[in-house]
C-alpha cells in the first residue's frame, strides 16, 4: 500500500499539437533577369544577408551607368545655367538685362538643379536593383529546395519564389485548450484550490511520436483571446528550444501543459484507483486495518499517479495490490513494498510503496 500526504501538485494537461516555423520568409526575385546561379545547399541553414542566388547583372549594370551618365549630364547643365543666372544677376543692376532675361535665368537654374536631383534619384533606383541581382536571406534559418532552375528568367512581372526560409530555432507548437477546462480552473483559483501559473511560468513539454520525451522544454508564447465557435476550444502557442534541429515544422506532437497548481492534493498510482458506476473510489487500510472504501475526486494524470483532490486525508493508506480480494470491513495484513529503483519515474512525495495481502 502507499501511505499519501497532502501536497502542492503541478496540474498537467496532455494535449495534441503541431509545430511551425518561429519565422518562415519567401525569398524572391525582386528584380527582372535570368538566374544564373544557387549560391547555398538546399536545405543548409544560412545567416541573415547571406547571397542565395545570382541573377544576371549585366543590363542592371549598364542601367547604372546610363543613370549615371543623365546625372552628369544634368551637373553639367546645372552648372552651366548657375553661371548664366549669376551674370544676369550682375548685370541686372546696371539696366544691361531686362527684368524677364532675369526671371528666365534663374528659372533655369531651378530647373536644372531639380533635374539634378531627380538624376540623382535615378542613380540610387539604379543602384538598389543591381544590389537586387544578388538574392540574399532575409532572415537566418533554413533554406529550403530551389523553386526555379538556373536559365530561367525570373521577376518578369511578378516577384518569382525562388526558396524559402525558415526559422526553426526555437520553434513553435500550435495547440487548443478545451474553453471550459480553462474557465473551470479559473474557478478554482477563485476558490483557493489551484494556483494558476503566470507567464513563462507555464511550461510546455512535447512528447514525440515514439512516446519519447522532447528533452528541452518551453514555455507559452501565447494564449488567443476568443473561443473558437466550431471547436469551443481556445488557440495556444508554446515556444520550445530546437537547437539540434531535431523538431521540424508540420510534425504532430504530444503537448503536456502545466499551467496550474494543484494547492492540495494527494498522488495515488494507477492500480489504486477503482471506478464503477458512481465514480472513482480507493481502498483504504483504516487504523484498525480494515478496509474502507473511500469516493474520491479525480483531477488528472500526473506521470504514474493520479491527481486526487478530495475524499482522501493526509496520511491514508492506499491499498495498491490485491485489491481483487480486499472488500470494505476486511482486515488485511500491510506489507510495504518493494523500494522503487533510483532511476525509476517514482513520486518523491509518497512515503512508501506496499502491497495487501488479505486474510
Amino acid at each position: 500500500m502507499v501511505v499519501v500526504h497532502a501536497q502542492p501538485v503541478p496540474l498537467t494537461r496532455n494535449l495534441v499539437g503541431r509545430l511551425s516555423a518561429t519565422r518562415s520568409a519567401d525569398v524572391r526575385a525582386r528584380v527582372a533577369g535570368v538566374l544564373l546561379k544557387r549560391l547555398y545547399v538546399e536545405g543548409s541553414d544560412v545567416k541573415a544577408g547571406q547571397p542565395l542566388f545570382q541573377i544576371d547583372p549585366a543590363p542592371l549594370r549598364a542601367a547604372l551607368d546610363g543613370a549615371l551618365a543623365a546625372l552628369a549630364q544634368a551637373q553639367a547643365s546645372a552648372t552651366n545655367a548657375h553661371i548664366a543666372a549669376q551674370r544676369t544677376r550682375e548685370l541686372a543692376p546696371s539696366g544691361l538685362v531686362s527684368r524677364s532675361d532675369l526671371d528666365n535665368a534663374e528659372a533655369t537654374e531651378r530647373s536644372t538643379a531639380a533635374a539634378v536631383e531627380q538624376a540623382k534619384a535615378a542613380v540610387g533606383t539604379a543602384r538598389i536593383n543591381l544590389g537586387y541581382a544578388t538574392v540574399t536571406a532575409p532572415i537566418a534559418g533554413r533554406a529550403g529546395q530551389q523553386g526555379v532552375t538556373e536559365g530561367a528568367l525570373v521577376g518578369q512581372g511578378t516577384a518569382t519564389l525562388l526558396t524559402t526560409v525558415d526559422q526553426i530555432d526555437p520553434i513553435y507548437v500550435n495547440f487548443d485548450q478545451p474553453a471550459v477546462d480553462i474557465e473551470r480552473l479559473r474557478r478554482a483559483q477563485a476558490a483557493g484550490d489551484v494556483t494558476l501559473a503566470r507567464g513563462k511560468q507555464v511550461t510546455v513539454q512535447l512528447t514525440l511520436a515514439d512516446g519519447s520525451l522532447y528533452p528541452h522544454s518551453g514555455t507559452l508564447d501565447f494564449l488567443d483571446v476568443s473561443v473558437d465557435p466550431a471547436t469551443g476550444a481556445v488557440a495556444l502557442r508554446g515556444i520550445i528550444p530546437n537547437p539540434d534541429h531535431q523538431l521540424l515544422p508540420g510534425m504532430f506532437v504530444g503537448v503536456r501543459l502545466k499551467s496550474a497548481e494543484v494547492n492540495r492534493a494527494f498522488l495515488v498510482p494507477q492500480a489504486g484507483l477503482q471506478r464503477d458506476a458512481k465514480g472513482a473510489y480507493v481502498l483504504v487500510a483504516g487504523g484498525d486495518d480494515k478496509v474502507v472504501e473511500k469516493r474520491v475526486t479525480v483531477e488528472t494524470l500526473a506521470g504514474a499517479d493520479w491527481i486526487v483532490t478530495a475524499g482522501l486525508a493526509d496520511g491514508d493508506r492506499v491499498i495498491v495490490s490485491g485489491t481483487q480480494n480486499a472488500r470494505p470491513g476486511a482486515t488485511v495484513a500491510a506489507v510495504p513494498a518493494e523500494t522503487a529503483p533510483e532511476n525509476a519515474a517514482a513520486p518523491t512525495d509518497i512515503a512508501a510503496r506496499a502491497r495487501a495481502a488479505t486474510h
